[in-house]
């Protein structure tokens, strides 16, 4: 990664709209970016968009992110990720304005509890990202919010403008279907 004051100086470049300081941003957090959106999108024609979108939006508001406190590298990173999560997000509930709805919605589920753990306690982080990108775009944005993000069910409720009972009903079946994914990939019984 770049040095404080290297990093320093592409923001500032940035700030002043310097393209090549814009293009040397882009350079080193891409590959940070995408990782963070590839966990709410569906295939990669959508993963570019929101990528680029959200840098977009960085390069709208960097002037408002202070650079003179210390951890600049931590803090950027931070901002950075916060904005990419927003703007996955947003591409989403733009998806589902465009009448464009997958996944269930059941008003009626009110409480789940999850008495023992589960398979799907034990994946690292790569198999659950694995795991995930076979889920419908509903069930795989309230399960990475929920247990990737660590987003409580009424804060996905707000996020998403759904009902809590529907984000815990969306979580429930999502983690259903990577329990049988995981039983068809080990041919076991989980």
């Amino acid at each position: 990664m770049l040095s404080n004051n290297d990093l320093n100086i592409i923001v500032m470049g940035c700030i002043s709209r310097h393209r090549i300081s814009q293009k040397d941003f882009y350079k080193n957090f891409y590959g940070y970016s995408a990782a963070i959106c590839n966990r709410y999108v569906a295939n990669n024609d959508e993963l570019l968009e929101v990528v680029n979108d959200g840098f977009l939006k960085i390069y709208k508001e960097i002037d408002k992110f202070d650079t003179g406190v210390a951890h600049l590298e931590s803090r950027l990173m931070s901002w950075i990720r916060a904005i990419m999560v927003h703007t996955s997000v947003d591409y989403y509930r733009k998806k589902m304005r465009d009448k464009i709805r997958l996944g269930y919605s059941d008003e009626n589920i009110e409480h789940i509890e999850y008495d023992e753990e589960t398979p799907v306690d034990k994946l690292s982080y790569h198999e659950i990202v694995a795991l995930t990108n076979q889920l419908s775009p509903m069930y795989k944005l309230v399960f990475n919010m929920n247990i990737i993000d660590g987003l409580s069910h009424d804060e996905i409720s707000i996020k998403l403008n759904i009902s809590t009972g529907t984000s815990k009903s969306n979580l429930f079946k999502a983690r259903q279907i990577i329990i049988k994914l995981i039983e068809k990939k080990y041919k076991q019984i989980v």
